[in-house]
């Protein structure tokens, strides 16, 4: 039986194409103590201006800068697996896009969207880390949310086997709109389109767009617990895999220290966690068990292989900081599978 979810195509020669929030992650270390007199809740994302970005910047010591946001952790995830991957997201000509700009090509991913002159400045997003290496972000979205529909390159899109989304994206109504654009051209040109749930947050916000975008448009959906709990109102996770397998054929949940979950045509297969050390911090967790499971539906993988490679990959970038793997993502994966 034909896997609707997979792309054989060998005509197209993107293995994938990441549509995004171009962001720069300030990663930032701080006691519990910080998020409550910042009345910031634990594990949230939370939308900021630029002024408020800058009083929080204050006191904190910065760790790393890394060109970050959702999509793009997961794209570079696949370049540094030997995948040819593309970024599309905007950035405007100041500091923080030429950090983004630079960071993220030395991964190998192709980045060519133009920077903008006018407008607001670069996204970026504070990552602040408690020491039971939870992160709460803080996030001035900026250029990122006037993305638009002329900032897809339909060309590219129609050259990949794959497109993958962001929730974040629907933050934005002109990114939204750029947002069907893309998913309108990869439905016409057999191009399977993948969504990242993103954020029980963002999830809270645009329930119903959401589960019509599902239905009408997504192949395969990638989401934790959290947010497919919040997609469906519900408080039992059986019942949400019912839900989700009536609309979507491919579905793979993450339950962080439990594992993940794969469920395809409504059956649900476990896939157990790995565990490489102690964890340092869960930024980009998600984005990069994506990433690994995506290079296995790339090289036509059994899907418990590809549960097993995104969960090496997740495993690993939760005992360092940032979501930037510092060893080389490649050759863990030789080492690790049997």
């Amino acid at each position: 039986m034909e896997e609707k979810y997979r792309n054989h195509d060998l005509k197209k020669d993107i293995d994938l194409i990441g549509l995004g929030n171009a962001i720069v992650d300030i990663i930032v270390k701080v006691e519990d103590q910080f998020l409550e007199l910042n009345n910031l809740e634990k594990g949230s994302m939370n939308l900021i201006n630029s002024n408020v970005s800058e009083v929080l910047l204050e006191n904190c010591k910065v760790i790393k800068k890394i060109s970050g946001g959702s999509s793009a952790n997961t794209v570079v995830c696949l370049a540094e697996l030997g995948n040819n991957v593309q970024f599309i997201g905007r950035v405007k000509n100041d500091n923080f896009g030429d950090f983004f700009t630079t960071d993220i090509q030395k991964s190998n991913t192709i980045f060519n969207t133009p920077p903008v002159d006018e407008g607001s400045s670069s996204a970026h997003s504070i990552i602040f880390i408690t020491p039971d290496a939870q992160r709460t972000m803080c996030t001035f979205l900026g250029a990122s949310v006037e993305f638009e529909p002329k900032d897809v390159n339909p060309d590219s899109i129609k050259n990949s086997k794959y497109l993958y989304l962001e929730g974040y994206l629907w933050d934005g109504e002109l990114a939204k709109n750029a947002f069907l654009k893309a998913a309108n051209i990869a439905k016409e040109f057999n191009t399977k389109i993948i969504l990242s749930l993103s954020d029980s947050f963002c999830v809270d916000r645009h329930r119903e767009s959401f589960l019509d975008l599902i239905k009408n448009y997504i192949d395969v959906v990638f989401c934790n617990e959290s947010e497919i709990l919040s997609l469906f109102k519900e408080d039992d996770l059986e019942r949400c895999i019912e839900s989700i397998s009536s609309i979507c054929e491919l579905v793979i949940i993450t339950l962080g220290n439990k594992g993940s979950l794969v469920i395809e045509k409504g059956k649900s297969e476990e896939v157990k966690p790995k565990l490489f050390g102690k964890i340092i911090d869960t930024t980009g967790a998600g984005d990069l068990y994506a990433g690994g499971f995506i290079h296995g539906l790339i090289n036509n993988y059994p899907l418990q292989k590809c549960g097993e490679i995104g969960s090496i990959c997740a495993g690993h970038i939760i005992t360092q900081l940032g979501s930037r793997s510092n060893i080389n993502l490649h050759n863990l994966l030789k080492e690790q599978l049997v």
